[in-house]
């Protein structure tokens, strides 16, 4: 068939010549036909509606609009065809435009930053030669000097005055450009961070200066008084906020404001007190157009005096430098410079407040995060779940991190109190009974007002265990520490049948929990998602009511390799039909990472996993953890409960054991994740009842040895590498305890694999639920069998993994498990040999 083209005038013409030759390399008869500029403008409008109209289509087109009877369909196809076409190159040349002013305003900005680092080692090696002179020249050096770095001190002058504050707002300008563009602090990449068109930004953090203080740079395409609106705000997107309220605000002479702001900021654990800050903040535009925000610490108490849960921090020069760029868009320099007051906190959580990694992390990154996030939005970059806008479900995100704030926190004036006073108690107990507090959630839930919000809270230091792998572990095995029961009786406050504690209805889990994401942040550190978890009815007039449960919950810092970052897990019960409105009693875990130095080994408590690198480490450069020294985080529990006035203690007494009991569960995961464990030079003495996985893994290959005269390890194996080479062992290895009905105790790698399960869980199962009937009878058989000689060769068969999945495997050998030389049985011992999923 012949395809003809045409030349379009008016604002439909302009095709490329590439278009054009294609065109007419496609038309046999050579001719062209010129649409008129009524022509173009039907077309245009059915192109909006059906950008790729189908034969029929555009049949119905020619008949409806008289204009184009004269033109075939064969022409319009052809037409479509060009539009589509030159709409692509449109898109991709807008799309080339907009990374060709990122690729140079990221140029400008690496060469700005190398110029700074070239005069930053111009200093050093000023500095360096001065050093080598004064070496070469004083007769004497003491060796106990060091160099001193000083900074320059804050004047103390009258608040009060506007004249003094001015004069403060431009010293604080000054001494803040030098740290965002010069070398007046010294500052070193921050690690993991690479700069690039498609990266957050640069940042860095200080060394060798007073205080702790981070820095970062980026693109964001947003206008700079948009950004500067924004970053004020700082409540909105620095989530350790608790307030932010301007006391004084008055324009200064050049055109910029001057503002004095008290700031309270949380603590992020059970164990400090919170921080507060009496500052000035000055903005002004620069004479280049830029917009400078600073901020810094003024003396004297302020019109709110620190309090006894409040310690007065110091905030050095800081703010943010927003520079306009050509094309539209902003460059943005954040410096957050801070003295945080470590001494007031306990040793073990001074590095949190001697980091810089945290500040930068918290701070710095956080702010230029969150304004990348805004700008994406912006744009309709990123897609949201179950149709709420992107302002609502930050919304969302801001209300689960600040009720968790203040239920660690629990601060006085918002009406907690503390039920228990012994400092003895391992779990506290507060609740808040204040009238707007309980009103506001009564006003939401449409009940009478309630007696009260009870919060069981504890710290807990961690030895050696990743924090971003232990959250994601507890927020994909909810099971593994959570009772269904106290989650449903939580989430019964959002419905009419409030408060049956203490006579719930019991109510099984049958272990299916869905997951259904809302939104994330555009580096996913941070993913917002509703949970729901499905329960069944233990009695039978209640088996056709729903008791299926719903969180609302947020997860970050579950990527190992970020930086400094802290890990949540936040969660609160939704009503099912998910309010925009609806309470939230926020309830979860933070594990916050602490840069500790290397210690010697000390005694800790053992089990079967305590030697098994059964997690990923966090640092693969270092060696192994147990002879570099364990790393330390600090975990801080918080759950909140509604309770009525008569059952206060009833909900305190069943708060505090379901606390507890969490602990005792997450202490038991913590130690199966460990990366690393007992360090093998050291031998302590272990009972036969309870052995150390090592001593475990030479009891299995010595019985194996004894009952089948052959090895069960193929190659020679040093004593401190028998575990090792049993966990690596390709044939299923399992035990299970002598008790009815055997349960689980360990499994090599192979073994795990084969259940589908983990060391964690791996104690729930029992020996018969991997074998179906006719497995199940032929075991029995066999089982006299091997208590009588002692092991028993089982025929090829089937079982089943612990996900339901057919396991078939070539031969199975069973033995009894010395606990020493010929004396009590500790436990039965299967390998499944050539094993593989059905």
């Amino acid at each position: 068939m012949a395809m003809v083209a045409h030349r379009e005038t008016s604002s439909g013409s302009g095709s490329s010549g590439m278009l054009q030759h294609m065109a007419a390399a496609a038309n046999d008869t050579g001719k062209y036909v010129r649409y008129t500029a009524e022509q173009v403008e039907a077309l245009e409008r059915v192109y909006v509606e059906c950008p790729k109209p189908s034969s029929l289509r555009r049949q119905q087109l020619i008949r409806e609009c008289p204009i184009l009877s004269n033109i075939e369909p064969k022409q319009i196809k052809v037409w479509f065809q060009n539009r589509r076409c030159r709409e692509k190159q449109k898109k991709e040349s807008s799309r080339l435009q907009t990374v060709n002013r990122k690729l140079t305003a990221m140029n400008k900005l690496l060469m700005e930053e190398n110029d700074r680092l070239q005069k930053q080692v111009s200093q050093l090696v000023c500095e360096n030669g001065f050093m080598r002179q004064q070496l070469q020249t004083a007769p004497i050096v003491d060796g106990s000097s060091e160099p001193v770095v000083t900074t320059p001190q804050h004047s103390n002058r009258d608040a009060n005055n506007p004249a003094g504050l001015l004069s403060i707002a431009e010293e604080t300008l000054a001494e803040f450009l030098s740290k965002a563009t010069g070398t007046a602090v010294d500052w070193v990449q921050m690690p993991g961070m690479k700069p690039g068109p498609d990266s957050v930004g640069i940042f860095a953090i200080s060394h060798r200066c007073s205080g702790v203080a981070a820095r970062a740079c980026g693109l964001v395409s947003l206008e700079p008084t948009k950004i500067a609106e924004i970053l004020k705000d700082r409540t909105s997107w620095f989530r350790d906020c608790r307030s932010l309220e301007v006391f004084t605000m008055f324009p200064a002479g050049n055109g910029g404001t001057i503002e004095l702001i008290y700031t309270q900021i949380y603590a992020p654990t059970t164990l400090a007190p919170a921080r507060d800050f009496w500052t000035l903040r000055y903005t002004t535009t620069l004479e280049n157009g830029s917009i400078v925000v600073c901020e810094r610490s003024l003396s004297g108490s302020g019109p709110n005096p620190a309090t006894p849960q409040f310690i007065r921090a110091d905030m050095l020069p800081s703010g943010y430098l927003i520079r306009p760029c050509e094309g539209g868009g902003s460059i943005i320099h954040i410096v957050d410079h801070l003295n945080l007051e470590a001494w007031s906190v306990p040793e073990v959580l001074r590095p949190l407040y001697q980091s810089s990694k945290v500040v930068a992390q918290k701070m710095t990154i956080a702010a230029l995060r969150y304004i990348r996030q805004i700008a994406q939005e912006t744009s309709g970059e990123i897609v949201y779940g179950l149709g709420r806008q992107p302002a609502v479900l930050r919304t969302f995100s801001q209300r689960l991190s600040r009720g968790f704030n203040d239920a660690i926190n629990g601060f006085t004036d918002d009406g907690w109190t503390l039920l228990n006073c012994d400092s003895a108690e391992d779990v506290i107990i507060a609740c808040n009974t204040t009238k707007t507090f309980m009103a506001t959630l009564s006003a939401a839930t449409t009940l009478p007002l309630i007696g009260g919000v009870l919060c069981a809270k504890a710290s807990m230091l961690l030895q050696n265990v990743p924090p971003a792998v232990l959250v994601r572990f507890l927020r994909e095995h909810r099971s593994e520490w959570a009772d269904f029961n106290v989650d449903a009786y939580a989430a019964a406050a959002l419905k009419a049948n409030f408060f049956a504690f203490p006579g719930m209805r019991a109510t099984r889990f049958t272990g299916s929990q869905i997951i259904m994401p809302l939104g994330h942040t555009i580096e996913n550190e941070e993913m917002l998602e509703v949970i729901r978890l499905e329960g069944h009815s233990l009695t039978p007039g209640d088996a056709f009511i729903s008791r299926d449960i719903h969180l609302l919950q947020i997860c970050s810092g579950i990527d190992e390799n970020a930086v400094g970052a802290c890990s949540e897990l936040v969660f609160a019960p939704i009503d099912e039909m998910f309010p925009d409105d609806g309470p939230l009693l926020s309830s979860g875990f933070r594990v916050i990472p602490l840069d500790s130095k290397p210690e010697t080994a000390t005694n800790r408590t053992l089990d079967l996993t305590s030697s098994l690198e059964v997690g990923p480490s966090t640092n693969h450069g270092t060696g192994d953890a147990s002879s570099s020294g364990s790393t330390r985080s600090v975990l801080t529990i918080a759950f909140q409960f509604p309770y009525e006035s008569s059952l206060q203690e009833n909900v305190a007494t069943m708060a505090r054991q379901y606390v507890r009991s969490v602990i005792s569960s997450v202490q038991r995961v913590a130690v199966a994740i460990s990366p690393s464990g007992l360090n093998p030079t050291v031998s302590p003495k272990l009972s036969p009842g309870s052995p150390e996985a090592l001593t475990l893994a030479h009891w299995i290959c010595q019985s194996y040895s004894y009952h089948m005269g052959a090895e069960l390890l193929r190659t020679s194996a040093a004593h401190d590498t028998v575990l090792k080479h049993l966990w690596h062992h390709q044939d299923a290895i399992i035990c299970c305890s002598i008790k009815f009905p055997p349960v689980f105790i360990f499994a090599n790698q192979a073994g795990l694999d084969m259940l589908e399960t983990t060391l964690v869980a791996l104690q729930d199962v029992t020996l018969d639920k991997i074998f179906d009937e006719s497995g199940r009878k032929s075991l029995c058989a066999d089982f006299s069998r091997i208590m009588e000689q002692g092991y028993s060769c089982l025929p090829s068969g089937v079982c089943m993994s612990t996900m339901g999945r057919h396991v078939s495997y070539e031969q199975a050998i069973a033995w009894k498990v010395f606990a020493a030389e010929e004396t009590a049985i500790h436990c039965l011992a299967f390998t499944f040999i050539n094993w593989s999923f059905v």
